[in-house]
Protein backbone atom coordinates (compact mmCIF):
# COMPACT_ATOMS: atom_id res chain seq x y z
CA UNK A 1 0.00 0.00 0.00
CA UNK A 2 1.31 3.41 -0.95
CA UNK A 3 0.24 5.04 2.29
CA UNK A 4 1.99 2.36 4.31
CA UNK A 5 5.19 2.75 2.32
CA UNK A 6 5.19 6.52 2.77
CA UNK A 7 4.64 6.19 6.51
CA UNK A 8 7.67 3.96 6.75
CA UNK A 9 10.18 6.16 4.94
CA UNK A 10 9.08 9.78 4.63
CA UNK A 11 9.24 11.97 7.72
CA UNK A 12 7.98 15.30 6.46
CA UNK A 13 4.87 13.96 4.74
CA UNK A 14 3.31 13.04 8.06
CA UNK A 15 4.94 15.62 10.27
CA UNK A 16 2.14 18.15 10.27
CA UNK A 17 -0.97 16.17 9.47
CA UNK A 18 -3.39 13.86 11.22
CA UNK A 19 -7.03 13.61 12.14
CA UNK A 20 -8.93 12.61 15.25
CA UNK A 21 -9.77 8.91 15.19
CA UNK A 22 -10.88 6.22 17.60
CA UNK A 23 -7.87 4.64 19.27
CA UNK A 24 -7.35 1.09 17.97
CA UNK A 25 -6.39 -1.84 20.16
CA UNK A 26 -2.61 -2.07 19.94
CA UNK A 27 -0.09 -4.72 21.06
CA UNK A 28 2.51 -4.18 23.80
CA UNK A 29 5.46 -2.11 22.65
CA UNK A 30 8.38 -4.06 21.21
CA UNK A 31 9.74 -1.91 18.33
CA UNK A 32 12.91 -3.00 16.57
CA UNK A 33 16.25 -1.71 17.88
CA UNK A 34 19.80 -2.60 16.78
CA UNK A 35 23.13 -2.01 18.52
CA UNK A 36 26.10 -1.13 16.31
CA UNK A 37 29.49 -2.31 17.60
CA UNK A 38 32.99 -1.36 16.46
CA UNK A 39 35.70 -3.91 15.65
CA UNK A 40 37.19 -3.36 19.13
CA UNK A 41 33.90 -4.35 20.76
CA UNK A 42 32.89 -0.84 21.79
CA UNK A 43 29.38 0.42 21.17
CA UNK A 44 29.24 2.73 18.15
CA UNK A 45 25.55 3.55 18.46
CA UNK A 46 22.00 2.33 17.89
CA UNK A 47 19.59 2.05 14.97
CA UNK A 48 15.90 2.52 15.67
CA UNK A 49 13.30 2.05 12.97
CA UNK A 50 10.49 4.55 13.38
CA UNK A 51 7.02 5.11 12.10
CA UNK A 52 6.46 8.79 11.49
CA UNK A 53 2.97 8.99 12.99
CA UNK A 54 0.96 6.76 15.30
CA UNK A 55 -2.69 6.39 16.28
CA UNK A 56 -3.71 8.38 19.31
CA UNK A 57 -2.90 6.60 22.54
CA UNK A 58 -0.13 4.44 21.13
CA UNK A 59 2.71 3.72 23.56
CA UNK A 60 6.03 2.68 22.06
CA UNK A 61 8.72 3.12 24.72
CA UNK A 62 10.46 0.10 26.29
CA UNK A 63 13.22 -0.15 28.92
CA UNK A 64 15.71 -1.27 26.25
CA UNK A 65 14.90 1.70 24.01
CA UNK A 66 14.98 4.15 26.92
CA UNK A 67 18.37 2.81 28.03
CA UNK A 68 19.82 3.38 24.56
CA UNK A 69 18.37 6.91 24.48
CA UNK A 70 20.04 7.71 27.81
CA UNK A 71 23.41 6.28 26.76
CA UNK A 72 23.52 7.99 23.36
CA UNK A 73 25.26 11.35 23.03
CA UNK A 74 23.62 12.37 19.77
CA UNK A 75 20.31 11.93 17.95
CA UNK A 76 20.35 11.45 14.18
CA UNK A 77 17.04 11.84 12.33
CA UNK A 78 15.93 12.34 8.76
CA UNK A 79 14.68 15.88 9.43
CA UNK A 80 14.76 17.80 12.70
CA UNK A 81 12.52 20.86 12.21
CA UNK A 82 9.30 18.86 12.42
CA UNK A 83 7.70 21.22 14.94
CA UNK A 84 8.15 24.18 12.61
CA UNK A 85 4.90 23.97 10.67
CA UNK A 86 5.62 27.32 9.02
CA UNK A 87 8.91 26.07 7.61
CA UNK A 88 7.28 22.86 6.43
CA UNK A 89 4.53 24.73 4.64
CA UNK A 90 6.81 27.36 3.13
CA UNK A 91 9.29 24.78 1.84
CA UNK A 92 6.56 22.62 0.35
CA UNK A 93 4.91 25.61 -1.31
CA UNK A 94 8.18 26.84 -2.82
CA UNK A 95 9.21 23.47 -4.22
CA UNK A 96 5.78 22.24 -5.26
CA UNK A 97 4.69 25.19 -7.40
CA UNK A 98 5.73 25.49 -11.02
CA UNK A 99 5.70 28.59 -13.19
CA UNK A 100 5.72 26.39 -16.27
CA UNK A 101 2.47 25.38 -17.86
CA UNK A 102 1.38 22.03 -16.45
CA UNK A 103 -1.30 19.80 -17.96
CA UNK A 104 -4.51 19.31 -15.99
CA UNK A 105 -4.10 16.79 -13.20
CA UNK A 106 -6.46 14.35 -14.92
CA UNK A 107 -4.08 14.23 -17.88
CA UNK A 108 -1.24 13.20 -15.58
CA UNK A 109 -2.84 9.84 -14.76
CA UNK A 110 -3.91 7.04 -17.11
CA UNK A 111 -7.38 7.42 -18.56
CA UNK A 112 -8.55 4.39 -16.60
CA UNK A 113 -7.84 6.22 -13.32
CA UNK A 114 -9.46 9.55 -14.11
CA UNK A 115 -12.84 8.75 -12.57
CA UNK A 116 -11.11 7.62 -9.38
CA UNK A 117 -9.02 10.79 -9.39
CA UNK A 118 -12.18 12.90 -9.59
CA UNK A 119 -13.65 10.97 -6.66
CA UNK A 120 -10.47 11.43 -4.64
CA UNK A 121 -10.42 15.17 -5.34
CA UNK A 122 -14.04 15.42 -4.21
CA UNK A 123 -13.19 13.47 -1.07
CA UNK A 124 -10.59 16.07 -0.16
CA UNK A 125 -12.73 19.06 -1.13
CA UNK A 126 -10.39 19.89 -4.02
CA UNK A 127 -11.08 21.07 -7.54
CA UNK A 128 -8.84 20.03 -10.38
CA UNK A 129 -8.06 23.71 -10.93
CA UNK A 130 -6.43 23.80 -7.48
CA UNK A 131 -3.56 21.76 -8.95
CA UNK A 132 -2.92 23.72 -12.12
CA UNK A 133 0.44 25.01 -10.81
CA UNK A 134 1.21 22.07 -8.51
CA UNK A 135 3.90 19.65 -9.63
CA UNK A 136 2.87 16.04 -9.96
CA UNK A 137 4.90 14.72 -7.01
CA UNK A 138 3.36 17.33 -4.72
CA UNK A 139 -0.15 16.50 -5.86
CA UNK A 140 0.57 12.85 -5.08
CA UNK A 141 1.70 13.67 -1.54
CA UNK A 142 -1.27 15.95 -0.93
CA UNK A 143 -3.73 13.30 -2.06
CA UNK A 144 -1.93 10.57 -0.12
CA UNK A 145 -2.66 12.44 3.10
CA UNK A 146 -6.41 12.11 2.63
CA UNK A 147 -6.41 8.54 3.95
CA UNK A 148 -4.41 9.36 7.04
CA UNK A 149 -5.92 8.94 10.48
CA UNK A 150 -2.68 8.91 12.43
CA UNK A 151 -1.42 11.74 14.58
CA UNK A 152 1.74 13.53 13.58
CA UNK A 153 2.09 14.97 17.07
CA UNK A 154 2.25 11.38 18.34
CA UNK A 155 5.07 10.52 15.96
CA UNK A 156 8.19 8.87 17.32
CA UNK A 157 10.45 11.43 15.64
CA UNK A 158 8.94 14.35 17.53
CA UNK A 159 9.14 12.54 20.86
CA UNK A 160 12.82 11.74 20.32
CA UNK A 161 13.57 15.33 19.38
CA UNK A 162 12.12 16.37 22.73
CA UNK A 163 14.24 13.75 24.53
CA UNK A 164 17.42 15.12 22.95
CA UNK A 165 16.64 18.82 23.20
CA UNK A 166 19.69 19.33 25.46
CA UNK A 167 21.97 17.13 23.35
CA UNK A 168 23.32 17.29 19.82
CA UNK A 169 20.86 16.57 17.01
CA UNK A 170 21.92 15.96 13.40
CA UNK A 171 19.68 15.50 10.38
CA UNK A 172 20.44 13.29 7.40
CA UNK A 173 18.40 15.28 4.88
CA UNK A 174 16.27 17.99 6.45
CA UNK A 175 12.87 19.22 5.37
CA UNK A 176 14.08 20.70 2.10
CA UNK A 177 16.20 17.66 1.32
CA UNK A 178 13.26 15.31 1.74
CA UNK A 179 10.94 17.30 -0.48
CA UNK A 180 13.78 17.72 -2.98
CA UNK A 181 13.96 13.95 -3.38
CA UNK A 182 10.47 13.98 -4.84
CA UNK A 183 11.03 17.23 -6.72
CA UNK A 184 14.02 15.73 -8.54
CA UNK A 185 12.13 12.67 -9.77
CA UNK A 186 11.63 12.52 -13.54
CA UNK A 187 8.09 13.47 -14.54
CA UNK A 188 7.38 9.90 -15.61
CA UNK A 189 8.18 8.64 -12.12
CA UNK A 190 6.16 11.44 -10.53
CA UNK A 191 3.18 10.32 -12.59
CA UNK A 192 3.74 6.72 -11.54
CA UNK A 193 3.61 7.95 -7.94
CA UNK A 194 0.41 9.91 -8.51
CA UNK A 195 -1.20 7.00 -10.32
CA UNK A 196 -0.30 4.64 -7.49
CA UNK A 197 -1.82 6.99 -4.90
CA UNK A 198 -5.06 7.27 -6.90
CA UNK A 199 -5.22 3.55 -7.64
CA UNK A 200 -4.69 2.56 -4.03
CA UNK A 201 -7.02 5.05 -2.38
CA UNK A 202 -8.50 2.30 -0.26
CA UNK A 203 -6.56 2.68 2.96
CA UNK A 204 -8.80 2.73 6.01
CA UNK A 205 -8.34 3.26 9.72
CA UNK A 206 -7.88 -0.49 9.97
CA UNK A 207 -4.98 -0.33 7.52
CA UNK A 208 -3.13 2.37 9.43
CA UNK A 209 -3.76 0.52 12.69
CA UNK A 210 -2.35 -2.63 11.07
CA UNK A 211 0.85 -0.78 10.18
CA UNK A 212 1.14 0.57 13.73
CA UNK A 213 0.69 -2.96 15.11
CA UNK A 214 3.43 -4.35 12.86
CA UNK A 215 5.79 -1.58 13.93
CA UNK A 216 5.01 -1.92 17.64
CA UNK A 217 5.58 -5.69 17.38
CA UNK A 218 8.93 -5.14 15.66
CA UNK A 219 7.86 -7.39 12.77
CA UNK A 220 10.52 -6.39 10.25
CA UNK A 221 9.56 -9.14 7.81
CA UNK A 222 6.05 -7.77 7.50
CA UNK A 223 7.33 -4.19 7.48
CA UNK A 224 9.66 -5.04 4.60
CA UNK A 225 6.69 -6.49 2.72
CA UNK A 226 4.65 -3.33 3.32
CA UNK A 227 7.54 -1.20 2.13
CA UNK A 228 7.86 -3.26 -1.04
CA UNK A 229 4.26 -2.74 -2.08
CA UNK A 230 3.22 -0.55 -4.99
CA UNK A 231 5.71 2.05 -6.14
CA UNK A 232 8.73 0.50 -4.45
CA UNK A 233 8.41 -2.37 -6.90
CA UNK A 234 9.44 0.18 -9.54
CA UNK A 235 13.28 -0.01 -9.73
CA UNK A 236 13.75 3.72 -10.43
CA UNK A 237 11.50 4.81 -7.58
CA UNK A 238 13.02 2.29 -5.20
CA UNK A 239 16.52 3.54 -6.02
CA UNK A 240 15.61 7.21 -5.56
CA UNK A 241 13.41 6.87 -2.49
CA UNK A 242 15.11 4.07 -0.58
CA UNK A 243 18.32 2.44 -1.84
CA UNK A 244 20.34 5.53 -2.78
CA UNK A 245 19.38 7.28 0.44
CA UNK A 246 20.47 4.30 2.54
CA UNK A 247 23.88 4.26 0.87
CA UNK A 248 24.39 7.97 1.54
CA UNK A 249 23.20 7.61 5.12
CA UNK A 250 25.54 4.71 5.89
CA UNK A 251 28.51 6.84 4.85
CA UNK A 252 27.29 9.72 7.02
CA UNK A 253 26.75 7.47 10.03
CA UNK A 254 30.24 6.06 9.73
CA UNK A 255 31.61 9.61 9.89
CA UNK A 256 29.88 10.04 13.26
CA UNK A 257 31.23 6.72 14.52
CA UNK A 258 34.77 7.61 13.45
CA UNK A 259 34.46 10.97 15.22
CA UNK A 260 33.75 9.14 18.48
CA UNK A 261 30.03 9.86 18.77
CA UNK A 262 27.51 7.24 19.92
CA UNK A 263 24.39 8.28 18.02
CA UNK A 264 20.85 7.06 18.45
CA UNK A 265 19.77 6.89 14.81
CA UNK A 266 16.01 7.09 14.26
CA UNK A 267 14.84 6.69 10.67
CA UNK A 268 11.83 5.17 8.95
CA UNK A 269 11.64 1.44 9.62
CA UNK A 270 11.76 0.53 5.93
CA UNK A 271 15.32 1.88 5.81
CA UNK A 272 16.41 -0.87 8.20
CA UNK A 273 14.78 -3.77 6.40
CA UNK A 274 16.70 -6.04 4.02
CA UNK A 275 17.81 -6.08 1.33
CA UNK A 276 20.00 -2.99 1.36
CA UNK A 277 18.95 -1.73 4.80
CA UNK A 278 21.25 0.23 7.09
CA UNK A 279 22.19 -2.78 9.27
CA UNK A 280 23.34 -4.65 6.17
CA UNK A 281 25.26 -1.66 4.79
CA UNK A 282 27.03 -0.96 8.09
CA UNK A 283 28.02 -4.60 8.43
CA UNK A 284 29.60 -4.33 4.98
CA UNK A 285 31.68 -1.45 6.39
CA UNK A 286 33.07 -3.67 9.16
CA UNK A 287 30.64 -3.03 12.02
CA UNK A 288 28.73 -5.66 13.95
CA UNK A 289 25.01 -4.88 13.96
CA UNK A 290 22.95 -6.91 16.42
CA UNK A 291 19.24 -6.67 16.96
CA UNK A 292 18.63 -6.18 20.66
CA UNK A 293 14.86 -5.86 20.50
Amino acid sequence: MIRSALALWVTVLLAACGQDAAAPELPPANPALWEVTRADGGTAGWLFGTIHALPEGARWRTPVVDKAIVEADMLVVEAKDLADDGKLAATFTRLSHSADGLPPLSQRVPEALRARLRALLAKGGYREADFKAIETWAAALMLAQLADDSIGENGVDRALLRDFRARRVEELEGIEGQFAIFDSLPEEDQRDLLGAVVEEDTMTAGDTAKLAKLWLAGDMTAIAKEGDEGMLADPELRAALLTDRNIAWAERLESFYKAGYRPFVAVGAAHLAPPGGLPELLEARGYTVRRVR
